[in-house]
């Protein structure tokens, strides 16, 4: 064979390739057909900092030099920037200028989807017919997927209420019901009580998911806007979730000052 048919092999080869892992025809399966997302996944980015791009920054203790500085980051809102009302614009410019200590991970609240989905911590997908159960390490948050189920949340919550279904071999979650109080990452990044957002996972194969989630919020953005990113899942052999509670962490911070001071007549 020729150079040329031999370039013309190659190239067929790994187009055909790239098929495959775009429509996940090399994604394992469920007995009832549909891709197989169980296990453990993490993202492997800086969204969590930053969903727009940013460059490396300084931590708030110099002391600390190097740890607690931000890593710089490529953005993952399609369009590069998040469409923000104006009123909604000064007040993220507000939080980010605040976000040592109003970011609301600080005092470890669960942290709202899509959030959770990006955070430096990984999160396992449990699958059956009907439910998918997603738990994640951080605060052993948690949130259950109703599959085929067009149930309304009964009340607003941090995790929200998410129903879901396939679309081919795309697990798209609507979720609703998510109160005020997350923020989407580290630099202030917002919205309202009127969020509404629709994931969609897509394998790419056995090890990669394409995750994108869409996100409206008539009070804060001037129209919807999307994120997109890979999803990792783990390989070692004994892979699982750890705890991470963090909650024995923020006790000092959050209630040190209501200490019954003793000694000295008080």
């Amino acid at each position: 064979m020729n150079g040329g048919g031999l370039a013309l092999v190659l190239a067929t080869a790994w187009a055909a390739a790239g098929q495959n892992a775009a429509t996940g025809q090399n994604a394992p399966r469920n007995s009832d057909g549909n891709p197989d997302l169980g296990g453990i996944w993490q993202a492997m980015n800086t969204a969590e900092w930053n969903l727009e791009g940013h460059a490396a920054s300084a931590g708030i203790f110099p002391q600390l030099g190097a740890i607690g500085a931000t890593p710089p980051g490529e953005s993952v809102v399609e369009g590069g920037t998040i469409p923000y009302l104006g009123e909604a614009a000064a007040k993220r410019k507000e939080n980010f200028a605040n976000r040592w200590t109003a970011d609301p991970e600080i005092k470890c609240y669960l942290p709202g989807v899509p959030r959770a989905n990006y955070m430096p911590y990984p999160f396992q997908i449990v699958q059956s017919r009907n439910t998918i159960l997603f738990s994640y390490q951080y605060a052993g948050a948690v949130r259950i997927v109703s599959l085929n189920s067009n149930k309304e949340a009964p009340i607003d919550s941090w995790m929200g209420w998410s129903n879901g279904h396939w679309e081919g071999d795309t697990l798209v979650i609507d979720v609703t019901g998510l109160n005020d109080k997350t923020w989407f990452d580290r630099a202030g990044n917002f919205h309202s009580d009127a969020l509404h957002v629709v994931e969609r996972y897509t394998p790419r194969d056995a090890g990669m998911l394409d995750y994108q989630a869409r996100i409206e919020d008539p009070k804060t953005f001037s129209r919807p806007w999307t994120i997109k990113m890979i999803l990792y899942r783990h390989r070692e052999p004994n892979a699982r979730l750890l705890e991470f509670k963090c909650v024995e962490f923020v006790e000092e911070l959050m209630y040190g000052p209501l200490r019954k001071k003793t000694g000295g007549g008080q």
